[in-house]
């Protein structure tokens, strides 16, 4: 009986590829693993390309419920933007898929896991170290990281798959994989051109910083973020042209368009407004920095991400509410928050003076 390797398989051009090397470089029994956190359409047709390829198995698992509940919200919660700009889409949902193919492997009995991520992207460290913190036993297998790989181009992909028998739908220039999932996607509403000239008022609920509902609608967070992507797709929110450092030690451009999670995060930031005294905050946007910088190198499984986590925690005890807010052409515009946990008070704030503030207290508090 041959050893076992299960592969994350994406149904890209990459990952079919690796299934005929894997069977010729170390005569194992391929199982195809894709995990699903939203990828839509991208899914269809894969059990068959990974049939052709040659693999014994495929799982197709859902974690979209796992990616939001778990690894969304405390991002969202934590206000953790890498870069001040990044929302983190691909970075999030990378420990929850080497979460999943740690199962699988140890459900099929696999003696390792193999990506296909290449050796100059962030994906193979936030890949590994995942796998590496939840199964050390477990050998990780880097093609494009191995001396024995010798497809250098995606022509030469193309013509070893068809060396092999597998004559796919792959040309050299569509064959590119997009990393989409239900964070951030490529959305062709998000051109600012094509926004309809009459803005959309929206309204969001929150218990204890989790969203809850949009527009007086109850929903699961998946089904809240797909809403949003909707209406900020429609739109034009959420479209980042940067230029980020890799953890690697290489800059490289970035076009990431994250409608709804763009929207999401300013509403969670519009109730904290209300919320949050001026010290936690202080606190917590240094934490959610920080929980940036974790996440984006792949360091999730770690005591530190927890111990970010339960702080961020502590601090969503009261952000609870409602915000409403006007999507227009690129814009989050606000219209208006409410909180039973609101921590201000218009008549305090004023300048008017009142029984409330006496004015001279402000000579000792100088003086001090």
């Amino acid at each position: 009986m041959k050893d076992k390797v299960v592969l994350a398989y994406s149904g890209g051009l990459d990952t079919t590829a690796i299934i005929p090397w894997l069977k010729e470089t170390y005569d194992y029994d391929v199982i195809c693993c894709c995990i699903n956190c939203g990828q839509g359409e991208e899914l269809d047709g894969l059990d068959e390309r990974a049939k052709l390829s040659g693999a014994s198995k495929l799982y197709i698992e859902d974690i979209c419920d796992e990616f939001s509940e778990d690894y969304i919200v405390p991002c969202v919660q934590a206000g953790a933007v890498y870069e001040h700009k990044y929302l983190l889409g691909t970075a999030m949902a990378r420990p929850g898929i080497a979460k999943k193919l740690v199962e699988i492997a140890r459900k099929e009995g696999a003696v390792a896991i193999c990506h296909g991520a290449t050796g100059k992207g962030n994906d193979q460290i936030r890949f590994e170290l995942g796998i590496k913190a939840l199964a050390p036993d477990i050998k990780v297998i880097a093609p494009w990281r191995q001396d024995n790989w010798k497809m250098d181009s995606r022509e030469a992909e193309i013509e070893y798959c068809k060396a092999h028998g597998i004559d796919l739908p792959f040309g050299t220039d569509s064959s590119y994989s997009r990393d989409r999932n239900l964070w951030h996607i490529s959305h062709e509403g998000l051109e600012l051109e094509h926004a309809p000239d009459e803005g959309e008022y929206v309204t969001m609920t929150f218990e204890k910083g989790v969203p809850t509902s949009v527009n007086g609608k109850k929903m699961k967070v998946a089904d809240i973020i797909r809403e949003l992507n909707r209406l900020g797709g429609k739109h034009g929110i959420g479209i980042i042209d940067i230029v980020e450092n890799r953890v690697v030690g290489m800059k490289s451009r970035g076009v990431y368009e994250t409608p709804g999670g763009t929207i999401l995060m300013e509403a969670h930031d519009q109730l904290e407004e209300l919320c949050l005294d001026r010290a936690t905050m202080e606190v917590k946007k240094e934490m959610g920095n920080k929980l940036a910088q974790v996440v984006y190198e792949g360091k999730w499984f770690t005591p530190l991400r927890e111990a970010i986590q339960a702080f961020v925690e502590s601090t969503q005890e009261y952000v609870t509410g409602e915000v409403k807010f006007k999507l227009y052409k690129g814009n989050i515009i606000k219209a208006g928050t409410t909180s039973p946990y609101s921590l201000y008070s218009e008549s305090l704030a004023s300048f008017t003076t009142g029984d409330l503030y006496d004015h001279h207290d402000a000579d000792g508090f100088i003086t001090l």
